[in-house]
């Protein structure tokens, strides 16, 4: 089976912020989480908003064009 993309998660302060998921939205982020557990070791899945932030990185950090916009002159 692949490996996720989504390694473990490092612990850092967060900042708050409300967001609203659709209800399929939240069954797989849920999914994803016991899958993520199973993958990493852990004893029980992390809760979903831990999960967000580092899917939102991840994503952004793949996305070339907004990689070359943030920092025009590497």
């Amino acid at each position: 089976m692949a490996k996720l993309k989504l390694g473990p998660i490092e612990d850092e302060k967060p900042v708050k912020l409300t967001i609203e998921l659709t209800a399929s939205v939240h069954r797989d982020l849920l999914a994803y989480a016991r899958a993520h557990a199973a993958e990493t070791g852990l004893h029980a899945p992390l809760p979903p908003e831990r999960l967000i932030v580092p899917m939102i990185a991840h994503f952004m950090a793949g996305d070339r064009s907004f990689k070359r916009r943030k920092d025009p002159h590497p």
